[in-house]
């Protein structure tokens, strides 16, 4: 066994586990692909590029995804160094610059001595090495076979779709308004506000608008928090504004009314130049985007820095495959991290990622693996996907139904649910710095 862990993916994941793998003092080399061999949904060649949306969610005390990143601040992570450094407005979210966010954790990776960057495609597990299989959702077709035969389960699936950018300087501000929902970070979202008749006709022409058709002989699998937004459509005329679309805490300036509904945008990058569509993720055809969303008020004549897309995402039957320490039950020596886990989202991605660098840095010494702490909120994610029923396994995001509950007389003596949500991040963070110290 070579005295090096390899990490194949340039991802989230895979930047961060080779990160924590050599802070813990391993020798890194940090496989990516691209641009040898480029997916279908980046655009570069950096590190870390992310390409559904630039929010890492929520960052308000007293919520899961804040936990789950305050657990990695602490923790040393290079992903949330990335994220404070290249911050945009967004509210009570963490949302980044894409580009300088890529560019950032680039840079760092690249001045690391312990870690080398090798740009080939992996083909096939090194079998008798140490390495961390952290390819994301857009997972080769080469490697994708040889994981499936490493795992001996067939390929799950689901389909995930990204969401439109429009230039600033495109929206017609005499229509749309800045605030943030509720008075929340100030007025950092653009708002556009529809009245009942701009939104029939928005709906009607949603619904009979023409889809990018799919590959036959794949059954489509749709990722419920990141539905496209026709799939939420057509469930009902008033999904959308019950979802993306909601206009609760969104009062017009101009009228003090909350409108019918209303469609947010978020800042993309600091120069503040470029806002993406909150929740419009779609898989129609980009004639047809064009003209269904120049039909929001104030989108009249958007210029479309970026279409909505779809995208296949791979992952692994982990409750059959994996501990909660993120190494295969066949073969410790092998990790998982990401996405290809069955979690969902960056800060996930991340967080697994984290997990299995330290991890694989230690199997590398003989030392002992470390499992999160069960109330932390990495735990109850390494625990849902090591652990959790395999006949219907699905993706999922961090929330508090995954946390280990309080006791019952906590539970008696706090009804409201935001003060339990507050005591279990309180308790978590504890157990968090605990488990730290001793490790």
């Amino acid at each position: 066994m070579k005295d090096e862990v390899n990490v194949i993916g340039g991802g989230l994941a895979g930047v961060e586990a080779a990160w924590q793998a050599a802070r813990a003092g391993a020798k890194v080399r940090l496989f990516e692909m691209r641009p040898v061999m480029q997916t279908a949904a980046h655009r570069t060649d950096k590190l870390a590029e992310i390409v559904c949306s630039n929010s890492l969610k929520s960052d308000e005390y007293g919520t899961a995804p804040f936990l789950l990143k305050e657990e990695l601040r602490r923790g040393g992570s290079l992903v949330m160094q990335a994220a404070e450094a290249t911050r945009v407005p967004a509210g009570a979210a963490l949302s980044v610059d894409r580009i300088k966010f890529a560019e950032f954790i680039t840079e760092k990776i690249e001045e690391h001595p312990q870690i080398e960057i090798v740009r080939e495609e992996i083909k096939a597990i090194p079998a008798d090495e140490v390495s961390i299989i952290a390819t994301g959702p857009l997972t080769s077709e080469a490697l994708t076979a040889e994981i499936m035969r490493f795992t001996g389960d067939d390929q799950l699936y689901f389909y995930d779709a990204i969401a439109p950018i429009v230039a600033a300087d495109s929206i017609d501000m005499s229509i749309a308004f800045r605030a943030a929902r509720y008075g929340k970070g100030g007025d950092d979202y653009i708002n556009c506000p529809m009245s009942e008749e701009e939104y029939a006709a928005f709906y009607n022409a949603l619904i009979e608008a023409k889809s990018v058709p799919l590959k036959r002989f794949e059954e489509t699998h749709w990722f419920e928090a990141c539905l496209p937004i026709e799939e939420i459509a057509r469930r009902g005329v008033d999904t959308l504004r019950f979802g993306p679309m909601k206009p609760k805490g969104l009062p017009d300036p101009r009228t003090g009314r909350e409108p019918y509904a209303c469609v947010q945008l978020r800042q993309e990058n600091l120069m503040a130049d470029a806002y993406g569509i909150v929740g419009f993720q779609n898989h129609l055809r980009y004639g047809e985007q064009e003209r269904v969303l120049r039909l929001i008020p104030g989108l009249g004549s958007a210029d479309f820095l970026q279409f909505g897309q779809i995208h296949r995402n791979t992952f692994i039957n982990s409750p059959k495959i994996l501990n909660a320490t993120l190494d295969a039950r066949s073969s410790p020596n092998i990790f998982f991290a990401g996405q290809i886990t069955g979690v969902e989202g960056y800060v996930e991605s991340v967080s697994t990622g984290w997990l299995a660098g330290l991890n694989a840095a230690r199997t590398l010494v003989g030392g002992e693996l470390i499992t999160a702490p069960q109330t932390s909120a990495m735990g109850a994610l390494c625990r849902y996907v090591s652990s959790v029923e395999t006949k219907n396994f699905q993706p999922v995001n961090i929330t508090f139904g995954l946390l280990e509950p309080l006791p019952v007389e906590l539970r008696k003596k706090h009804r409201n649910k935001r003060e339990r949500h507050i005591i279990q991040v309180e308790r978590a963070l504890k157990d968090w710095d605990e488990f730290l110290s001793a490790n």
